[in-house]
């Protein structure tokens, strides 16, 4: 097994739907292999999750892409902040 840690974070909000919603993954070791993490839940709670053990880092990775394919087929998308990834961050209020 390699020391590699696979994480992700993904929002989807809509404001016309009050939607606001957030989907976590990450793989961890665990005893019995490795384990798929995910959480799940509206923005600003702690949601719910859930642990899968796999038995090979790459059956996780698989599960893992898979995953975040079907969240990027639903809308789901990295959160954009002001001032994070190159973009203008908002003037300080006086």
């Amino acid at each position: 097994m390699t020391d590699l840690r696979f994480q992700l974070y993904v929002e989807r909000t809509d404001p016309r739907r009050n939607m606001a919603r957030f989907y976590a993954l990450s793989i961890e070791p665990s005893l019995f292999g490795v384990s798929l993490v995910r959480r799940w839940g509206r923005i600003g709670t702690c949601g719910r999750a859930r642990i899968e053990t796999m038995e090979s880092e790459g059956a996780a990775l698989d599960r893992f892409l898979a995953l975040l394919a079907t969240k990027r087929k639903r809308g789901y998308r990295p959160p954009v902040r002001p001032g994070a990834a190159g973009l203008p961050a908002l003037p300080p209020t006086k």
